[in-house]
C-alpha cells in the first residue's frame, strides 16, 4: 500500500468492445444453411471440409458487403471485419450444434442422446506380438498390443522420495494421421501422458498379482483414427489384448466418454461423445470399469458446477453404455486364452532347499553364470 501511494498509478479505463450486431446477423444468415448441412454429415473429415469452405465463403461475402457500403463496425478496417466474421461463424456452429440436441434430441451423426456408435473388434491381428486387439467404435480406433517380459523388464521408477518398480505399464501413442493431419514425430506430450495414465489406472485393478502371473506386462495403444475418446478406446483395446494374450484376469474393463449440454436450467447428457461434442459441449466425463464397478473416472467441465441429480443421471447413463460395450467385448472373447502366445517368454518357478542355495549360486556366482551361458535362460 505504501508503494502504491508513492507511485500513485492511474487505473486504465476498461475498454468496452461493442458487438457488431449487423455483421453477426449477416454471418448467421449467410452461413446457417451450410452449417446445418455440415452438422447432418456423418463423416468427420467431410463435415470439417464443408465447415471450412463455408467459413471462408462467409468471410469473403462479408468483405464484399463491406466494399458495397455495409454498415459494419470498423468499416475502414477489412481485416477486423474478417476477424470478427470468423468469430461469429464459430459461435454459429456451436449454437446450431447445441440447439439441434436441445430442440430435436438429435446429434451430429444422427444418433439419439444415449446411443453408442457401432463397435467392431478384431483379435490377434499381429501374430508376432504376445497379444493384440483392434477396437473400433465409430471413427475412433485403437490397436492394443501386449508385450510380456520377465523380472528385469520391470520399469524402474525413481522419485524424489523412493525408488520403486512397475510390473504393469501402459503407453498411449497419438500420431497426427489419426486426425487427418501431418505432424512431426515427437516425444510424448501432456495429452499422451494424461490419456495413458488414465487408461493404465482403469486397467490396473484387474491385473493379476505377481504371485498369480509373474510376468511384466506392457500394453501399447496406437490410435489409428480418432473422433471422440481415444483414451476409453485404449481401455477397451487393452482389456481385449490382455485376454487375447492369455493373461489370467476375470473381467473385461470398458470405458465410455459422456458429454453434457446445458440450456438454461435443462441438462442434456450425451453417451459416447464425438470430438466436436467434447469441443462445443459443457462437459467431458470419462468412466471406465467392469460389470461390477468403476476403476477410473476423469472429468473436464466448462460450467460452474453440476447439480447432484444431473451427476447421478450421468453415472447411470454411463453404466448403461459401459454394459453395452462390455457385452460387445464378451462376444469377441469371454475370458482369457488358456495358453500364452508361442512367442512369449516361458517362466518356470521352483523352490530348492535353503541349505542348497549356495551350491546353486557357486563361488562368486560361478554356477549360475555357467547355467545361463549354457542354456541361454535368465535366472533370477
Amino acid at each position: 500500500n505504501e508503494l502504491v501511494k508513492k507511485i500513485n498509478p492511474v487505473k486504465r479505463e476498461e475498454k468496452i468492445v461493442a458487438v457488431d450486431t449487423v455483421l453477426k446477423e449477416f454471418v448467421n444468415k449467410a452461413g446457417k444453411e451450410n452449417v446445418t448441412k455440415a452438422l447432418a454429415t456423418n463423416d468427420k473429415l467431410e463435415r470439417y471440409s464443408i465447415i471450412k469452405e463455408t467459413k471462408e465463403k462467409v468471410v469473403e461475402l462479408a468483405i464484399e458487403e463491406l466494399n458495397k457500403g455495409a454498415q459494419f463496425l470498423d468499416t475502414d478496417k477489412p481485416e477486423k471485419v474478417a476477424k470478427r466474421a470468423k468469430g461469429f461463424f464459430s459461435s454459429l456452429v456451436k449454437e446450431e450444434m447445441r440447439q439441434m440436441i436441445v430442440k430435436e434430441g438429435r446429434r451430429i451423426d444422427g444418433r439419439d442422446l444415449t446411443s453408442v456408435r457401432p463397435i467392431t473388434i478384431d483379435l490377434g491381428i499381429l501374430p508376432k506380438v504376445h497379444g493384440s486387439a483392434m477396437f473400433t467404435r465409430g471413427e475412433t480406433q485403437s490397436l492394443g498390443t501386449i508385450t510380456l517380459g520377465v523380472g528385469h523388464d520391470e520399469q524402474r521408477v525413481d522419485t524424489v522420495t523412493e525408488e520403486d518398480s512397475k510390473t504393469f505399464m501402459l503407453h498411449y501413442n497419438f500420431p497426427s494421421f489419426s486426425v487427418g493431419e501431418v505432424g512431426r514425430l515427437k516425444p510424448p506430450g501432456r495429452r499422451e501422458l494424461g490419456h495413458g495414465n488414465l487408461a493404465e489406472r482403469a486397467l490396473k485393478p484387474v491385473v493379476p498379482s505377481k504371485e498369480e502371473f509373474p510376468y511384466t506386462i506392457r500394453v501399447v495403444s496406437e490410435i489409428l483414427e480418432s473422433n471422440g475418446s481415444s483414451s476409453q478406446a485404449t481401455v477397451c483395446a487393452g482389456s481385449l489384448a490382455m485376454m487375447e494374450a492369455g493373461i489370467p484376469f476375470k473381467k473385461h474393463v470398458a470405458g465410455i466418454a459422456m458429454g453434457l449440454i446445458k440450456d438454461n436450467d435443462d441438462f442434456f447428457i450425451l453417451s459416447d461423445i464425438l470430438g466436436d461434442e467434447d469441443h462445443l459441449g459443457d462437459m467431458d466425463f470419462k468412466v471406465a470399469g467392469t460389470k461390477d464397478g468403476i476403476t477410473a473416472i476423469q472429468m473436464d467441465i466448462k460450467i460452474e458446477g453440476l447439480p447432484r441429480d444431473v451427476m447421478e443421471r450421468a453415472m447411470i447413463q454411463a453404466k448403461v453404455g459401459r454394459m453395452h460395450i462390455i457385452g460387445e467385448m464378451e462376444k469377441a472373447i469371454e475370458g482369457p486364452r488358456t495358453e500364452l502366445n508361442p512367442n512369449a517368454p516361458k517362466l518356470h518357478c521352483m523352490k530348492i532347499d535353503v541349505d542348497k542355495i549356495r551350491d546353486l549360486i557357486g563361488t562368486g556366482g560361478k554356477n549360475i553364470r555357467s547355467i545361463v551361458d549354457t542354456t541361454g535362460a535368465d535366472i533370477e
